[in-house]
């Protein structure tokens, strides 16, 4: 007994604990009741509707509802039917490929713009170009793809270009080979601006001294940038990196949409544009989820991936 009642004395008692919780939350209330809002609106709109991701293994019925609905046999027949599908493949092919060249160009230019902005001097120019880059952001997608249809036209702004550059006018809403540098370079024309506000606000925690110093040294510019500012941002553009390439499958649908006629539908397809006709025009539910479902599990094995090559590289710059 005396033996037990030693080796209890040195671990806290377990009331002991349990007051030593509440009492750590009684302080932090004010804390928890401003994250009590978000936390709920988190689980209402993002986990409560996560459940219905089981009409993919359903014969769902609006009528029967989600549990009322019968299952699959085979559970997995929705995807089978996706990857039958003849198209499948180039469906898949043309979002890799959207996906891959706007993360190419749209991920880079933020950093590129917010380290540019951050060389500038003159407070009032340096302002007056950042507000006319946010300015394409809140513009809405309808209106940048009327823009585009009405620039890409034989006589719209783009071939205008092309005929002082002595190249031919030619209709670029006409077929498939001119939507890619219209889909990416309207999505950096729109990014740029907002994307480089998180670079400019980690690049607001530089030390001003380090600068004082790299002068004192005789560092140039490109110098300053490589030791200085890079090291600065490298852990911020990391995370949002990782995050990004989990989006690589997620084209902006409704741009493609948009972008889409009688000329180009067939070449322009993607998952997103897929989904919707099927989800939405067609009518079939447990389909397009089903294709949903599988583009999300790529996403997050995406994700896992990059997280894990971070971790092997530079542990403490991945998420987890």
């Amino acid at each position: 007994m005396a033996k037990k009642t030693k080796a209890l004395a040195g671990q806290p008692a377990v009331g002991g604990v349990k007051k030593g919780f509440w009492q750590l939350l009684w302080k932090q209330k004010t804390l928890l009741l401003m994250a009590a809002l978000p936390v709920t609106m988190v689980i209402v709109f993002k986990y409560v509707p996560m459940y219905g991701v089981l009409i993919a293994f359903k014969n769902f019925k609006a009528a029967r509802g989600v549990w009322g609905s019968d299952w699959l046999d085979p559970v997995w027949k929705n995807f089978q039917t996706f990857f039958k599908n003849v198209n499948s493949g180039q469906i898949i092919w043309n979002t890799l490929k959207v996906g891959a060249l706007t993360l190419l160009f749209t991920f880079p230019a933020p950093v590129i713009f917010a380290i540019l902005l951050n060389e500038l001097r003159g407070n009032v120019y340096k302002r007056a170009v950042q507000t006319v880059s946010y300015i394409p952001h809140f513009i809405s997608v309808v209106v940048i793809c009327s823009m585009l249809n009405g620039f890409g036209s034989t006589t719209g702004l783009f071939n205008d270009i092309r005929e002082l550059l002595g190249m031919a006018r030619v209709d670029m809403n006409n077929g498939s080979a001119y939507f890619l540098p219209l889909y990416v370079g309207s999505a950096v024309w729109q990014g740029i601006g907002w994307g480089s506000i998180i670079y400019l606000s980690a690049l607001s925690n530089v030390d001003t001294s380090l600068y004082d110093v790299a002068n004192i040294d005789g560092a140039n510019r490109w110098q300053k940038i490589k030791n200085i500012v890079w090291p600065t941002i490298m852990p911020t553009t990391t995370v949002l990196l990782i995050m990004n390439v989990g989006n690589v499958l997620n084209s902006d649908y409704t741009k493609i949409l948009l972008m889409q006629n009688d000329t180009n539908r067939s070449q322009l397809e993607v998952i997103g544009t897929f989904v919707y006709r099927e989800g939405i025009v067609n009518g079939r539910f447990s389909y397009s989820t089903a294709v949903n479902l599988f583009v999300s599990i790529i996403c997050f094995i995406l994700v896992f991936g990059a997280n894990m090559i971070t971790r092997k590289l530079n542990p403490e710059n991945s998420l987890w």
